[in-house]
């Protein structure tokens, strides 16, 4: 009764995840489409256009800096008292912030104060973030089975696409019905205090859902345990640090090509090829609107032959189709466009279906949300967050995108390496692993406890 009970709530705890991460990834990435875009003109209008289109993204970037001590906060929380809870914060979190977003002040009035005022606020979107995506992959990963877990979880990595197409989509809409000046001055607002209207109905679906039923069972059991739980962080390090690594290095890949062939793609088509910003912006929109429906496929593929060869797959394709993306783009044809970016994201698709799926089976249940977090985030500092500045300071030094290219190429060979060394998870029980975490750290409390005195009762010991 329990499993059938289960089995009819999933597909309501993958619609509520689904819907939550698309809302949360549709705040994060209009920050970086509109850095693209706008944010250089109206936040350091008195740069050229490239070097204000620098220092946009680095304002990006530093959102990625708040991402690892989200991963810390969330994951430590998380895993003390569930899941659902820190959801319903990162949400809040990270619309408050995209929302004032909306309403702050430009260079032009309050000077150098609004920039800064910028740089806060995406910083507050970085910290919602590295709390959300472990808590939305690993809410469905704990509901369902492992025979279907890679399919399953892969829904709420759907919300990346998602939600950046809703992100595109509405700057896209707002650059069509409107003149550049209007844009400019108010247009690009909009977006943003949409999120608050979102953000609404976001809450309302995530509280609807049930606590994760896996979270449950292991919070019960540690507490019939005669071991003294270890802070989640502690717990990681020292049964886990392989993982950590292993996460760490097959993120590099998937997130420097996806910031490259998103972002960064926008300000080199309207720069450097020439598109209209709408023009980048469909092309974006299309690749989105496939990898969304991609997504699943690739996870139900990871269930079938595993997850270590569809993301390899992933990982090899998108280090060699780097060297062809900016030749498409550089033909300065549309179509040529648009195929560049959605060959992109089938490539980077097979890396992000099986991710979530194989991160979560990577750690025990009373420390996965922390582990999983951890080695996604705190690569994402090295990899997502400086890929679109890289890009950027590559181009403006060697004015070729080939250096680009071998960038993208040598993380995916780093991801290559990483992937290799880790473990295949496919089918793994995660019930099964708990019970072997359970007693390697009962086995160390055992090891590492005094050894009891067996000395008489009455007599001296002897030296």
């Amino acid at each position: 009764m329990a499993a059938s009970v289960e089995r009819r709530s999933l597909p309501r705890v993958v619609a509520a995840s689904l819907i939550g991460t698309t809302i949360e990834w549709y705040d994060y990435f209009l920050y970086g489409t509109a850095a693209a875009l706008v944010f250089g003109k109206v936040f350091f209008p008195n740069s050229d256009p490239l070097t204000g289109t620098l220092l946009a993204f680095l304002t990006y970037a530093i959102g990625f800096a708040a991402r690892p001590l989200g991963a810390l906060v969330f994951g430590h929380f998380g895993d003390r008292v569930g899941r659902k809870r820190l959801l319903v914060v990162s949400l809040l979190l990270m619309g408050g912030s995209t929302t004032l977003i909306g309403v702050l002040p430009t260079y032009s009035s309050i000077g150098a104060a609004a920039p800064v005022l910028l740089t806060v606020l995406r910083l507050v979107q970085g910290f919602a973030l590295g709390g959300e995506w472990g808590g939305a992959v690993l809410l469905v990963s704990e509901h369902g089975d492992q025979r279907r877990r890679g399919f399953w979880a892969s829904w709420p990595q759907g919300g990346a696409p998602a939600g950046n197409l809703l992100a595109a989509g509405v700057l896209s809409l707002m650059t069509a019905v409107q003149s550049d000046a209007a844009f400019l001055a108010w247009g690009w607002r909009v977006p943003f205090l949409l999120s608050a209207v979102l953000v609404g109905v976001g809450m309302w679906i995530r509280l609807a859902v049930d606590e994760s039923p896996l979270f449950q069972a292991a919070l019960a059991a540690q507490k019939n345990r005669k071991t003294v739980e270890q802070p989640p962080l502690v717990a990681v390090l020292r049964h886990h640090w392989r993982e950590v690594l292993v996460a760490m290095g097959a993120r590099m890949a998937e997130n420097i090509s996806y910031y490259v062939m998103t972002t960064f793609v926008l300000a080199y088509a309207v720069s450097h090829a020439h598109f209209t910003k709408q023009t980048a912006l469909n092309a974006v929109l299309i690749g989105s609107a496939i990898q969304f429906a991609l997504i699943p496929l690739f996870g139900a593929l990871s269930d079938r032959v595993g997850r270590k060869p569809v993301y390899l797959a992933g990982a090899v394709g998108v280090g060699v189709w780097a060297f062809v993306f900016f030749g498409l783009v550089d033909a300065k044809s549309f179509p040529a466009l648009v195929v560049a970016v959605t060959v992109g994201l089938v490539f980077h698709s097979a890396m992000y279906a099986p991710q979530a799926a194989f991160f979560s089976e990577m750690f025990a249940t009373r420390m996965r949300y922390s582990g999983a977090s951890i080695g996604a985030q705190f690569s994402s500092v090295a990899a997502g967050a400086p890929a679109p500045l890289i890009a950027t300071a590559l181009l403006k030094d060697y004015g070729s995108p080939t250096p680009i290219a071998v960038y993208v190429a040598a993380a995916a060979a780093l991801t290559v390496l990483a992937v290799l060394c880790a473990r295949e998870t496919k089918g793994q029980d995660l019930a099964e692993t708990d019970a072997e975490t359970d007693a390697e750290t009962d086995a160390e409390t055992d090891a590492e406890a005094p050894a009891a005195d067996t000395t008489p009762v009455g007599k001296p010991a002897t030296a």
